[in-house]
C-alpha cells in the first residue's frame, strides 16, 4: 500500500514536460510541477524552469587564487555565511592517485613551497601525492563573482560527500576503492575543513573514531550531537557516533543500526531479501557498539552485520531536517531505483522507508541531497549502469513524497552533486561532476515558499 498523501490529485502533473517518458498514467499523481516544464538550454549545459537562470563560477583546471588548478570530480559541497555578501562553499573532489590528469598541482607537481606536513598521504619524495581532497570557494552573492579560490586539504582519497557542521566547518569523507593505498597508508576516514576564506591550506587530520570504511557522508542532530554517518557499499550499514564531548569527534563511541526484534535484517528489498519493507512502514531500531572502529581487515559492515546490524543498499546522502534524518540509498529497491529512508531520532528511534520509486518513475538512483528552505528534499541522480540511458537530474521531494523536477544535465551523463542551497535561500549550488563544474542557481524559488 503507497500512503495516502502520494495520490492526491494533481492537475499540474500532466502539463509536465515529456511526461510519458517517465511515467505511467497510473503512477502520474505522485508526480507534481510546482515550477512548469523545463526549458531547453540553448548552451546545452542545464535545462531549468522558465525564470529560472544558471552562471559556471568554476571550471576544472582554471587557475585559482593560491596558483594552483581548480580540481577535477567535484562532489559533495556545502555553503557557509561570510563576510557581508560572501558565502563560502567547501567543496569535494573525489580524486584517487591515478587521477593525476585532474591535480591541482600544474604539471603534476606541488609547488616548492607547498607545505607536505600538511598533505595526509604525500608519498615519498619524486612521487606524485594522492590528490583527494577539498578546495574552498568565496562567492560574492551581489556581483555574482567568485573572490576567492583555493586547496583548503589534500592528500585524501576520493573525497565523495560529508555533512556541515553548525560551528562553520565541513566533514569530508573518504571513500576509497582501496582502504590501504599502494603506498601502505590507510585510507577511509573522515576529516574536518574549516570554512575559511583565508587562502589557506589546512593541515589533513583523520578523525580515526569515525571508522575505517567507504564513507559516504554525515549529518549531525543539533539536538544531541550526535553524527550519523552513511557506507557507500552495496551491504552498507548505517552508523552514528557519540562524542565524549560534543563538537569533538576525536573521541566517542561508534554504532550501527539494528532493527528491534529483527537482527541481520537487509533493507535493501532486493527480490532475494528475506525482509520486504513497504513505504511508510516504521521499525523501532537499536544500536550495536563497534569496537574495531579501525579494523585492519576494513570489514566493519561484515562485523556489524553479523552482530545483528541491518543492511543498506549503498548508503550515499543523509539531511537532517525537520526533526529527522533522509537518507539516500542509491540503488535499493527491486528494480534498483534507489530508496529513501527516514530515521526519527529520539527516545525510541524509528526508521521508515519513506520513498521507493517504481520503475517508471521520475526519482533515479538519488545521491547527495539537501534541505530546501521551504522544506522539500532536493536530490541529486547518480545514475548506476542499469539506467544508463536516461540523463541524470536534479529532483524535489515534497515532505508529502511527491516528486518534482527542477534541472537537467542538458551536457553529458555525468551525475550531479554537491547541491546546497546559500544561508538567504536565493541561490542553489550545485555540481557537474565529470564536466567539473560547480553552478550557481537563481529563480523564484518563492514560489515554493
Amino acid at each position: 500500500m503507497k500512503r495516502r498523501t502520494f495520490f492526491s490529485n494533481s492537475g499540474a502533473a500532466l502539463s509536465f514536460l515529456g511526461l510519458h517518458r517517465y511515467l505511467s498514467a497510473a503512477e502520474s499523481k505522485r508526480v507534481v510541477a510546482p515550477y512548469g516544464p523545463l526549458r531547453p538550454d540553448p548552451d546545452r549545459i542545464l535545462d531549468l524552469p522558465e525564470g529560472f537562470q544558471y552562471r559556471i563560477i568554476s571550471r576544472r583546471g582554471d587557475k585559482m587564487s593560491d596558483g594552483l588548478r581548480v580540481p577535477g570530480m567535484p562532489d559533495g559541497m556545502a555553503c557557509f555565511e561570510g563576510e557581508g555578501d560572501q558565502v563560502i562553499l567547501v567543496r569535494n573532489h573525489e580524486l584517487g592517485l591515478n587521477s593525476q590528469r585532474f591535480s591541482p598541482f600544474p604539471r603534476r607537481r606541488p609547488p616548492r613551497s607547498f607545505k607536505e606536513d600538511h598533505s595526509y598521504d604525500h608519498g615519498e619524495r619524486r612521487q606524485v601525492p594522492h590528490i583527494g581532497g577539498t578546495t574552498n570557494l568565496v562567492y560574492d552573492t551581489k556581483k555574482n563573482e567568485v573572490v576567492n579560490e583555493f586547496l583548503s586539504l589534500v592528500g585524501t582519497d576520493r573525497n565523495c560527500a560529508g555533512g556541515a557542521m553548525p560551528w562553520g566547518t565541513w566533514i569530508t569523507c573518504e571513500e576509497p576503492s582501496d582502504l590501504t593505498s599502494e603506498r601502505g597508508k590507510l585510507h577511509g576516514y573522515c576529516f574536518e575543513v574549516r570554512a575559511t576564506d583565508d587562502g589557506k591550506l589546512q593541515k589533513a587530520i583523520p578523525l580515526k573514531k569515525l571508522g575505517r570504511f567507504r564513507h559516504e557522508a554525515v549529518a549531525l542532530d543539533p539536538q544531541t550531537g550526535i553524527l550519523y554517518l552513511t557506507e557507500d557499499m552495496s551491504d552498507g550499514l548505517l552508523y552514528r557516533f557519540i562524542p565524549t564531548i560534543k563538537e569533538n569527534f576525536h573521541e566517542g563511541q561508534l554504532q550501527a543500526l539494528a532493527l528491534v526484534n529483527t537482527p541481520s535484517a537487509d533493507l535493501r528489498n532486493y527480490p532475494s531479501s528475506e525482509t520486504l519493507i513497504e513505504e511508510g512502514h516504521k521499525m523501532k531500531v537499536e544500536w550495536i557498539d563497534i569496537k574495531d572502529h579501525e579494523s585492519q581487515a576494513a570489514d566493519l559492515r561484515q562485523q556489524g552485520f553479523n552482530k545483528g546490524a541491518a543492511r543498506f543498499a549503498r548508503g550515499e546522502g543523509i539531511q537532517y531536517t525537520d526533526g529527522a534524518f533522509y537518507i539516500c540509498c542509491t540503488d535499493g529497491g527491486p528494480e534498483k531505483q534507489g530508496q529513501i529512508y527516514r530515521l526519527t531520532p529520539g527516545e525510541s528511534d524509528q526508521i521508515e522507508l519513506f520513498l521507493q520509486p517504481e520503475s517508471d518513475e521520475l526519482l533515479t538512483n538519488g545521491d547527495n541531497l539537501c534541505a530546501a528552505p521551504w522544506g522539500d528534499l532536493i536530490i541529486c541522480e547518480d545514475l548506476i549502469r542499469e539506467h544508463k540511458d536516461k540523463t541524470p537530474h536534479v529532483r524535489g521531494i515534497t515532505p508529502e513524497g511527491k516528486i518534482y523536477t527542477l534541472a537537467k544535465n542538458a551536457k553529458s551523463t555525468s551525475e550531479f552533486a554537491g547541491s546546497c542551497f546559500s544561508p538567504d535561500g536565493s541561490i542553489l549550488f550545485v555540481n557537474m561532476q565529470g564536466e567539473g563544474l560547480t553552478l550557481a542557481i537563481t529563480g523564484p524559488w518563492q514560489e515554493r515558499i
